[in-house]
Formats: C-alpha cells, structure tokens, sequence
C-alpha cells in the first residue's frame, strides 16, 4: 500500500512537470533560444511511413535539443485521425520538449475540425499550444519567450491560421489571412511593444500557406535555397498582413510550409520569408525530410537558421544580412589596410556642372573641399547640376561578409579599396541598389561618387552585416584618410 501511494504520487508530480501551464519559454545563460520548425508531416497512422517520419523527428530532436518546437501545419491527416495526433503528441512527450501548432490547408479535412484539434490536444504533457481567441480559423495565438535574467518577456513567437480554402472559388485557391486575425496581430504586438517601453520585441511568425510577397524574393542575392515548385501556392487575394508586419517592425521572420519543394529564404523589406523543410515522408517532395531550425539571440534583433536531417545540416543562413555560411566560406575577402586614423570623418570634393553619370565627374573643375561628418549633400551650394567625390575609411570590426547599399537621386557609385561593390549610377529618380564584399576586420577604404542632374537630389549610404541591422553607415565607423 505504501509503495502504491509513492508511485501515484510520483506520476501526479510528473504530470506536474509536463503541465502546459508550468512551462516556460526563456532564453539560456548563452543568451540563446532555438526553435524547430517541423512542417507538412502528413502523418497517416498505421502507414510504414510514419515509422520514418517519426524517426526524423526523433533525430532532429536528440540532435538539435530544442527549446521549443513549431509544426507548421498539415500536421495529421485521413484515417484514425485522433490516434495520429496522440502518437505524434507522445514523441515530443517522450523528447520533453514543449511544442505548439498552427494548422495547415489539410488539418480540418478528416474527422476533427480546426477547434476540434485544438480541443483534442488541450492538457497533453509538453503541448503549449492555444486556441486562441474567436476569430477567423483556429489558433491565433502568442508564445512570449523570457529574459535569461528575469521574468521579463524578452521575444515573442507568434502562431497564425493561415486557414484552408475560401468559400468563393472564384478567390482562388487557397484562403488567406483575415482583416480580424490581423487586427488581433496588431493589437497584441502593440501590447507587447507597450510593456517594452515603446521598443518592438524580436518576434517570429510561424503559419502553413506563404504569403503573396514569397514570390517576390526569388532571385534576389539575399534568397539562398531551393525553389523546385512550379510556382508559390500563395493566395491569390492579398489581405495585407506582411503589411502590417513591416508596419508594427517586430516580426523579423515568417516561416511557412506548404510548398514541399521549396525551402528557400531571403529578405523582403528588412523580414525573412522563410520556407520550412519537408518532414513527413507520406509527404510529396524530393527533399531529404528534416526541420528548419532557428536560433534567436536575446536582445538582437538577429537569428541564424538552417536545416537540420539525419545526413546533417545545410543552408546556414543568417539574418539580418541575408548572407549564407556558403557564401562566406567561399568568398575571398579583402585585406585591411595598414593604417592608424586619428581623426572621424569624410572628405569631400565638390563639384558642379551638368553631367549624366558619375564617370564623368573627373571632367569637372573641383570648386571646395572639406570634412564633414558623414556622406552628406548638406555642403552642395546649388540645386541642380552638381556633384560629389566623398572619400573615407571605414572601420570594420569584424571579419565577414558585409552589404553595402546607395538610395539616390541621381546617380551614385560606391567602392572599397577601389572595388566596384555598388552601381546605383545614371540619371533616375530616387532608387537603390546594393552589393556586397568579404572584408578583413581593420580599416577600408570607401568612395562614394554621386551625381545630381534635375531635382530631387538625394543620398544615403547604408551597411549590414550578420551583426549590424541595415542601418546608413553611422558616424564612428568613419575616420577622415590619412594624407
């Protein structure tokens, strides 16, 4: 009788611990949190394949050690639908590591609706996910993450129905998100940002059906992965959430699933479009079957990412700098060069005269010459017709792969070392474009030629890099060239 009263009371304080309500979130002593998003499982039970997917996600548990795992929708499907979810449910149990869901285009089409899964997974040892408010679809719901030092939420992840198909078919084929789980994302980010005394915290989203603005980052230089899909199975009907993401500027990422041959990333006005990797091998897809996983840095608005199987990993990627480990690796970066500045600053050299591309600044006769504090047209004395030479160093603190970008009106074209990284030249409108270079840490040259033909004059001068969010090259980076 006695040892029946210590088992019982055992299994009651385990239960204890896998309570949902009693874990947390919360960045490590390292300052680090790590998230796997396994996606498109497309669980069958009693299929073989099952065996192997549950086996990849075994792997890539014990592997990777998780903080918390996202599964991104079309999750369970088809028959003995309840007794999938509680054999998915019993492997993040058996792992401890707490997980959550969003639902996909196929999680409502069997025997248990979108409330329903939710209904069914409530209290189950390691499941924090919610169902959220009554809005459109199913779990619309925010997990915050908490400082390594304090109770003090330090990041958010979000959880949004992307929802199935919409009920005009004349909308296409799939259904978005709607106008109130928008006004829902809204309003909890502006509360989140409100605790944080004004500052958006770091977030990520995670939801099944990629957004419109997925289309729109394939090819660019900051896009790294495979895009093996005939196209994007967006939704044609465009609600504006991406919008509302650049809008609030807490979002850094958005990680999706869905399309099975495609797990690509890239950057799209300062947020990551991120697909997942294939996981369930009752899936389509020619993927070796694995998760994405993501690492998140407390108090930076920073996480690298890649993907992680049983023959390893691939497609290290890191934000904020849209640059890939491959992509450093095989660079050759640029040495320093030897010298010992004393003073901040840029030289320039001012021109005027009416010209239709930065080549033909030499042609012209230098009218003054100064320092100022950075790449500015403030010492420009007409309106039209002039240009600049701006000369400096710049300071570069660590070694790796930077990115450098010009906005401007008219033309402008930005070297280092006297290497072409940036051609932004012609008369245009206001405009940009960038380019990057592997740099040595130490000190770069770095010239700007710019042009202004006919109104509008502009320009702005920008750098990121794994560690530094685009911002325009700030002044201490810049110290005036030695003579």
């Amino acid at each position: 009788m006695k040892k029946q009263l210590i088992f019982t009371i055992a299994l009651f304080l385990c239960s204890l611990v896998a309570n949902a309500s009693d874990i947390q979130l919360k960045f490590n002593k390292k300052g680090q949190f790590k998230i796997a998003q396994f996606t498109d499982l497309h669980w069958i039970h009693g299929s073989p394949n099952s065996i192997e997917t549950a086996e990849t996600i075994k792997h890539v548990l014990e592997t990777e050690k998780p903080d918390v795992a996202i599964l991104s929708g079309d999750v369970v499907w088809k028959d003995s639908v309840k007794e999938g979810w509680l054999t998915v449910a019993k492997i993040f149990e058996e792992a401890k590591t707490p997980w959550a869901i969003t639902l996909g285009n196929h999680d409502s089409e069997d025997d248990l609706t979108r409330d329903g899964v939710f209904e069914f997974l409530e209290g189950m040892p390691y499941y924090i996910g919610e169902k959220g408010e009554e809005l459109t679809g199913c779990g619309n719901y925010s997990l915050p993450i908490l400082s390594s030092q304090s109770s003090k939420i330090a990041a958010v992840l979000y959880c949004v129905d992307s929802n199935d198909y919409p009920a005009d078919q004349k909308l296409g084929h799939y259904d978005w998100i709607h106008f109130d789980q928008i006004d829902w994302y809204r309003k909890t980010s502006d509360k989140y940002t409100a605790q944080n005394n004004g500052k958006p915290l770091p977030s990520l989203a995670f939801f099944h059906i990629p957004l419109p603005e997925y289309k729109e980052i394939i090819g660019k230089d900051t896009t790294h992965g495979a895009k093996n899909e005939e196209g994007v199975s967006s939704p044609v009907v465009n609600s504006g959430f991406f919008c509302s993401l650049m809008e609030k500027g807490d979002v850094m990422g958005t990680f999706v699933g869905h399309d099975h041959d495609n797990n690509y990333i890239g950057i799209l006005h300062d947020i990551a479009l991120a697909y997942g990797r294939v996981t369930g091998a009752d899936a389509y897809g020619d993927f070796e079957r694995g998760a994405r996983i993501i690492t998140m840095y407390e108090g930076k608005n920073q996480f690298d990412t890649w993907i992680r199987t049983k023959s390893g990993t691939e497609l290290l990627y890191y934000y904020p700098s849209g640059i890939s480990a491959q992509e450093e690796a095989s660079a050759q970066y640029m040495p320093a060069i030897k010298t010992n500045p004393k003073k901040q600053g840029v030289a320039y050299t001012y021109y005027e005269g009416r010209i239709k591309s930065t080549d033909r600044i030499a042609s012209l006769t230098p009218l003054k010459t100064g320092i100022i504090n950075n790449i500015s047209l403030a010492p420009a004395s007409a309106q039209d017709s002039f240009a600049f030479e701006f000369k400096t160093l710049i300071k570069i603190s660590e070694r790796g792969m930077y990115r450098f970008y010009t906005h401007s009106d008219d033309g402008s074209k930005l070297f280092i070392n006297g290497k072409l990284v940036v051609d932004n030249d012609g008369s245009h409108n206001a405009r940009r474009r960038e380019g990057k270079i592997a740099l040595e840490a130490g000190y770069h040259e770095l010239k700007v030629l710019y042009f202004e033909d006919y109104m509008g004059e502009s320009l702005e001068v920008g750098i990121s890099s794994r560690s530094i969010l685009e911002i325009p090259i700030p002044d201490n980076m810049l110290y005036v060239p030695e003579k």
